[in-house]
C-alpha cells in the first residue's frame, strides 16, 4: 500500500490555464449562462456577479430567489432594485393573488 501523506490529491491540475476550453465554455454559457471573462472575475472577486458586495445594501437571497423564480423580474431589474422596491414588488405580487 501506497501512502500519499494527509493531504487530498486531485486528478487534474486547478486554474483557468489548465482548463479544457471545449468543456469550460458550453459549460459556462449553457449551465451558469455567464460569460468566461464574467466568471474568472467573480472567482478572483469572490463575489457574485452582478450583486453589491456591501451585505447592507444587498438584498436577502430569498427575496431575490422569490423576485426571480416566483414573480418573474428579470435578474437585471431585481440587480437595480433596491431593498425597499424589491419587498415593495415582492408584495405587489402576493396581492394580486
Amino acid at each position: 500500500m501506497v501512502h500519499y501523506g494527509s493531504y487530498t490529491r486531485i486528478s487534474h491540475p486547478p486554474g483557468p490555464e489548465h482548463a479544457r476550453p471545449e468543456l469550460v465554455g458550453p459549460l459556462l454559457r449553457d449551465q451558469l449562462q455567464v460569460s468566461e471573462e464574467d466568471f474568472w472575475a467573480c472567482v478572483n472577486r469572490k463575489t457574485p456577479r452582478g450583486f453589491s458586495v456591501d451585505p447592507a445594501d444587498s438584498l436577502p437571497a430569498e427575496l431575490v430567489r422569490l423576485l426571480i423564480h416566483r414573480v418573474g423580474v428579470p435578474e437585471i431589474e431585481v440587480k437595480a432594485m433596491s431593498k425597499d422596491a424589491a419587498i415593495a414588488r415582492l408584495n405587489a405580487y402576493w396581492n394580486r393573488l
